[in-house]
């Protein structure tokens, strides 16, 4: 019994001994230490709100003119109907993008992020970098929305044996 328990406690010191190495860290948690996070996501806000607000003043304007069309419909004439309804078309158009270019994909709420809030970003991202070669750390895992790998070790990358398995050639 006391052999197999030695064995025992000899391949899991040997199994530890080869195991990689890893972090784990909250990286919503850092930014939101960083003076300069909390102040790039002030005027991310800022720019939201204005951009918000700008759009509510078009849609009041919009609704306005509907409740006017609909009020006066019965008494405008065929063409100045028509002209109307391509008016408030327009107008309707007009917001849609206006959203679109705002907070659609890639808008300019994306573009201000980027702008301020991702060299933050990467500043964190260049300190992790560095503490995962000062500390030997194979993987450092960010646990801020789910598990994500933020580094791994490039010689830990098996993509290229996956590859040449699958006959795919670089």
């Amino acid at each position: 019994m006391k052999k197999i328990f030695l064995i025992l406690m000899i391949c899991a010191f040997g199994f530890v001994a080869n195991a990689q190495r890893y972090a784990i860290l909250d990286t919503k948690f850092i930014l939101d230490k960083l003076p300069e996070y909390k102040e790039a996501q002030k005027q991310l806000d800022q720019f939201s709100t204005a951009w918000q607000k700008e759009l509510d003043g078009m849609q009041q304007n919009l609704d306005k003119m509907y409740r006017d069309f609909d009020a006066e419909q019965v008494m405008l004439s065929d063409d100045l109907k028509k002209k109307r309804e391509d008016e408030l078309f327009n107008k309707e158009k007009e917001l849609r993008d206006l959203q679109r270019k705002r907070f659609g994909y890639e808008g300019d709420l994306f573009k201000k992020r980027q702008e301020l809030i991702k060299p933050v970003q990467d500043k964190v991202y260049n300190a992790v970098q560095k503490l995962a070669v000062e500390k030997g750390y194979d993987f450092i895992l960010d646990k801020s929305e789910g598990i994500t790998v933020i580094f791994a070790d490039p010689k830990l990358d098996r993509s290229e044996d996956i590859l040449k398995m699958l006959g795919v050639n670089k």
